[in-house]
């Protein structure tokens, strides 16, 4: 048996438990689970099955060499100190990364160019030639983790990201990596579900993961079975007759499973609405070997049965990322929860949420609750056994059910002290600025976990309250959350002296997808309140949001400082309400561009609301991405543009799927196009870890004015946003 070496694996964040247990099984020693990775003893062998047979794996690294260095004297010696003659073909390609940060080299593109230079001098030095540099598969790839002045070498085996398994198409709306589908399906309980002979359904397929990694898991396909590019293939150390016998292994394990699958007549089924998406589907069910056992129908999703007595449904619903896109996301949830009730008895069902109220909607009780980290965002897995046990609904009530009668009780009590000492701290501020739409509580006490605001009619006559509650955690009982709310409403209408009628919880109306943006009757439900001497609509029920970002007045008021005589360019323009202060300030002309036609008729009711209609005003509905490109062929300028964009969005009329972290760097860039000399961009974002490209730097004048434009009310939320000027 070969010397066991020191490996580590890297899984997403919230499955690092079931990569330790496959590493167990595959023989790996010394196992220790640390957050997204996991460290191991064992053979090459082990590790050539987590490239081959790991589900949920993400990458193999091979250390080579761990030293501690001060300065970048000692870390470029250390570098060349490995034989790398040993690893790499001087004649092939490599690529380099250096992650973490060393006290002499923090920044990570300058420790990426140290360690190519240290294995391309050395390699040069043994051999006469230097490897070429590839990033596109790589013959070997090198990667370096500094914690300190500790340094930890490896080299990637895996070669590229192990969700890549080469059976994925076209990936259709928000695609969601197979590893981390698969990791859903593990902790889910459906590898035991499909050997007792469960069903298996997802009734929102899209391009069909879930179906896909569910067939492969249940006929004991390899995850990366016939995959073609690993970083070890190229490498010098490669066994390759130990790989050929586990890729012949794996071949027979396929065979076998997949023909005892057809055999007891296994169907793993997936419905959509989408019918392009369905033919995606099918397309990567076949490259995945998996397309006899998986079947694609087209179906609204209160259409679905379950295909056989028991079983296992798993989806990924909408989680409504675009802001108006929530309301649509709590539809579906509290759809998909009438479904599993009335049809879905007996069955186990595993809810990938993207946010932590739509789990409310259901009205299911979830039995385990596990964080699952996809991109950026921190989701909820959420698992429930359909039955009575689960039957529950957590969703608050109108306003008018309130229970004053409770004001007594002494959470109630608590609950107005808090309520009415925030009232007394902005008493100041708000009088002396005018402020009548302010943030007055949020979750300043965690056992009263909402966010309220109240709003001022614009000519002082009526106020309201809007009521977000966040979702519970699981483990607290139904009862202890209904009491706390029902405390906690008690107390804040008796602290406010508002009307209970007035206290508006954000219950959401059931629409079917893509219809989020209609009202839902004609009640009156608009209210026209005051800001900054301005005026502007509000809609307390039919919405996500009422119209009015309350922490972006600050913002705002800055706009219309710098809008005197300029051409103003409103990006994602929401309901217009910085068209309208940049109209105050005295904008010679305003542009206002947003997808959504109901958002653009909100933005023109609110400028004649202020009696700023005029053909100065321009409105445009279109992708904004798209509307900058033809705006810079046409030469267009703007002095001064505010660019506001969803942290993610997957709207229908959009090609692909924006993400703010991601494409932050060319939206700016195309803003630029258009911005006249000596012009002014503000680029805002709500995105909880946005980070700005420090490349932007480098090419503008940038600032961050995040903290400057915080207003007093969210001072106990300062990273509600991020904010830029950027020249």
């Amino acid at each position: 048996m070969s010397t066991p070496r020191a490996f580590v694996a890297s899984v997403p964040r919230g499955f690092g438990d079931l990569l330790a247990r496959e590493i167990r099984e595959f023989g790996g020693l010394d196992v220790r689970e640390r957050g997204n990775t996991v460290a191991f003893t064992g053979s090459l062998e082990v590790a050539y099955r987590i490239c081959l047979e790991s589900r949920v794996a993400s990458r193999v690294h091979l250390e080579v060499l761990r030293f501690e260095a001060v300065d970048d004297a000692s870390i470029y010696a250390a570098l060349r100190s490995p034989d790398w003659v040993a690893h790499i073909d001087s004649a092939g390609t490599i690529a380099c990364e250096w992650s973490g940060r060393h006290p002499a080299i923090s920044n990570t593109h300058f420790g990426t160019l140290r360690l190519k230079d240290a294995i391309c001098d050395a390699l040069r030095e043994k051999t006469g030639r230097r490897p070429d540099i590839a990033t596109f598969e790589p013959s070997v790839r090198v990667h370096a983790h500094a914690v300190g002045t500790r340094v930890t070498v490896s080299l990637d085996l895996s070669g590229e990201g192990l969700h890549r398994r080469g059976w994925r198409g076209d990936t259709g709306e928000a695609p969601l990596r197979e590893n981390i589908a698969a990791g859903i399906l593990m902790r889910a309980g459906w590898p035991e579900i499909a050997a007792a002979g469960g069903g298996f359904i997802d009734p929102m397929c899209g391009a069909g993961t879930f179906v896909v990694e569910a067939a492969r898991m249940a006929a004991g396909i390899a995850p990366n079975h016939r995959r073609r590019y690993f970083g070890f293939l190229a490498w010098k150390g490669h066994d390759a007759e130990l790989w050929q016998r586990l890729v012949e292994t794996s071949e027979a394990r396929a065979a076998t499973g997949l023909a005892e699958c057809k055999a007891r007549g296994l169907r793993l089924l997936g419905r959509d609405q989408d019918k392009r998406l369905l033919r995606d589907a099918a397309i990567n069910a076949s490259h995945a070997g998996v397309g006899e056992i998986a079947a694609f129908e087209a179906g609204a999703l209160d259409t679905a049965a379950p295909p056989t007595p028991q079983g296992l449904l798993c989806t990924n619903p909408p989680w409504g990322v675009r802001l108006g896109d929530l309301a649509a996301a709590r539809a579906v949830h509290a759809k998909l929860g009438d479904v599993l009730r009335e049809r879905f008895q007996g069955w186990e069902a595993a809810i990938l949420s993207g946010d932590a109220s739509l789990g409310l909607e259901l009205g299911l009780r979830a039995h385990r609750v596990h964080s699952v980290l996809v991109g950026a965002l921190e989701c909820r897995l959420l698992r429930v056994r359909v039955g009575e046990s689960a039957a529950r609904d957590l969703r608050p009530r109108q306003g008018s059910q309130i229970d004053v009668s409770l004001a007594e009780q002494p959470g109630a009590v608590m609950f107005a002290n808090r309520i009415r000492k925030n009232l007394k701290q902005l008493s100041v501020w708000q009088r002396r600025e005018e402020v009548g739409c302010y943030r007055l509580y949020d979750a300043d006490m965690p056992e009263y976990a909402f966010a309220i605001d109240l709003y001022t009619a614009a000519d002082q006559s009526e106020r309201w309250l809007v009521v977000q509650e966040y979702q519970a955690p699981a483990q607290i009982p139904e009862e202890t959350v209904r009491k706390r709310r029902s405390e906690a409403l008690a107390g804040l209408v008796v602290a406010t002296d508002i009307n209970a009628d007035h206290v508006h919880l954000r219950i959401r109306r059931r629409v079917k997808r893509g219809d989020q943006y209609t009202k839902r009757d004609e009640r009156g439900e608009f209210r026209v309140v005051g800001e900054g001497g301005l005026r502007f609509r509000v809609n307390f029920e039919d919405y996500l949001d009422t119209g009015l970002f309350l922490d972006h007045r600050a913002t705002r008021a800055r706009l219309r400082e710098a809008a005197s005589g300029k051409r103003f360019l409103n990006l994602f323009a929401y309901t217009g309400t910085a068209t309208v202060y940049a109209a105050a300030g005295g904008a010679s002309s305003t542009t206002t561009v947003d997808l959504s036609a109901t958002y653009l008729e909100w933005a023109r009711a609110n400028l004649a609301l202020n009696d700023f209609a005029s053909p100065r005003h321009r409105f445009a509905r279109a992708d904004v991405r798209e509307w900058l490109a033809a705006a810079a062929q046409r030469g267009e300028r703007f002095d001064l543009i505010f660019c506001d964009p969803p942290t993610f969005s997957n709207s229908k009329r959009m090609e692909g799927v924006f993400d703010v972290q991601r494409d932050h760097v060319g939206l700016i860039e195309d803003c630029m196009t258009v911005l006249a000399p000596g012009g002014l961009l503000v680029f805002s974002t709500n995105a909880q870890r946005f980070r700005l490209d420090e490349g932007l730097s480098t090419r503008h004048s940038v600032r961050d004015i995040s903290r400057e434009t915080v207003p007093p009310d969210f001072a106990r939320n300062t990273d509600i946003h991020r904010a830029f000027e950027i020249r």
